[in-house]
């Protein structure tokens, strides 16, 4: 009886091309620090309130921002736009974006409010004393 001596994969003296990327994070968190159009984030979290500051200059709140919450995650998505018009010349630029967060433990969906100043846009959520996460309950007999 003959033994086969077992193949090795052949490799190329250069890697894969998704070997190149594979310590990179994945495209999507990526996105964020390549798309051009960016929204910041500020977040802080204090004596009962969760607060979110977004920086979005040059929208209008009422028709170009929207915000959402389900299942405990906060969006907003806002559209900017802007033409400019100086010696017969026009130039005009548009963008969507959006970003969500997870709401902390105890957060109430239900009175979430948000206002816009100067380019900021302010999200407050109050938070409840966090629910004790076991709950015993009482055999009868």
């Amino acid at each position: 009886m003959s033994r086969v001596p077992a193949q090795r994969p052949t490799r190329s003296l250069f890697p894969e091309f998704g070997e190149l990327f594979a310590g990179i994070p994945a495209w999507s968190h990526m996105r964020p620090v390549l798309e051009p159009n960016v929204m910041r984030l500020e977040e802080a979290l204090g004596e009962g309130k969760y607060e979110l500051r977004a920086e979005i200059p040059g929208v209008d709140p009422a028709k170009d921002v929207e915000i959402t919450v389900r299942d405990g995650r906060l969006t907003i998505k806002a559209h900017r736009s802007e033409n400019k018009e100086s010696n017969g010349r026009s130039e005009f630029s548009y963008g969507s974006f959006a970003r969500s967060v997870s709401l902390p433990a105890g957060a109430d969906e239900d009175a979430i409010t948000a206002s816009y100043d100067k380019g900021i846009l302010t999200v407050a959520v109050p938070i409840a004393e966090p629910k004790p996460a076991e709950k015993r309950i009482k055999v009868e007999s």
